[in-house]
């Protein structure tokens, strides 16, 4: 299976042109690449410029559609071209609150839609301090995935929350546990990335050592050279 290399924009660029400059830069560098799948996460609203490449979107809203001021549906990104929407990241839940039921409706809303939800897990540094990270973990999978039938349909990307933006990347060997005890809490057959200060040094280890499916990349993805070497990282 090719390995999935996602890019999370986050709420950036601030201009049309400068995302369609960074989407056409990527594309440009990657176009003669077929061993790897890569998904570009953009804001909302760039959505409809960029074309060429696998889109994703950073979230969605649980309903399809109604009075949901400010709300974006599932149903409306698939309209846009989206295939993928990534669920339950870190910042979702710290800084807009959102519980692991919310994620929960949000994965069943993505499936629901016939697109493929990247549901995000990982511990904080104080939960990691004190030894909760499998309990941590095994909240977050066994609430979010409620009511899932065919987990194989939804991809796992493992984001230790102090590895995020800190420059500051999980052990390779640490990874590697991790990976296996996610896979031992939901399926030998699911797909899981690695996220949390991915860049071009670390992510070959990332896929060849600690053997994930793929990587979830936030602020390196926002330099087309460097995600241009994530990718190309992937196939060594």
């Amino acid at each position: 299976m090719k390995p999935l290399i996602v890019a999370n924009w986050k709420c950036n660029p601030i201009t049309q042109s400068e995302a369609k400059e960074l989407f056409d830069s990527i594309s440009k560098g990657i176009k003669d690449i077929e061993n790897a799948e890569t998904v570009i996460c953009p804001p909302f609203i760039y959505l409809s410029l960029l074309k060429g490449l696998t889109l994703g979107a950073q979230d969605c809203y649980f309903e399809e559609k109604g009075a949901y001021t400010g709300e974006v549906s599932a149903a409306m990104l698939k309209d846009l071209g989206c295939q993928y929407i990534i669920v339950g990241h870190s910042e979702r839940r710290k800084l807009f609150g959102e519980k692991n039921n919310d994620v929960n409706k949000k994965v069943l809303a993505v499936l629901d839609a016939g697109l493929i939800p990247i549901l995000c897990v990982g511990e904080t540094e104080q939960e990691r301090e004190q030894e909760k990270t499998e309990e941590v973990l095994k909240a977050e999978l066994e609430i979010g995935l409620i009511d899932v039938h065919d987990v194989s349909k939804v991809i796992v990307a493992y984001e230790p929350i102090w590895a995020i933006g800190t420059g500051n990347p999980c052990d390779i060997e640490e990874a590697q546990r991790m990976k296996g005890i996610i896979q031992k809490m939901v399926s030998k057959n699911i797909r899981i990335l690695y996220g949390g200060s991915v860049n071009s040094e670390n992510a070959e280890g990332y896929l060849k050592q600690a053997e994930f499916n793929g990587l979830l990349v936030g602020g390196a993805s926002l330099k087309a050279k460097e995600f241009i070497k994530i990718v190309n990282r992937s196939l060594s």
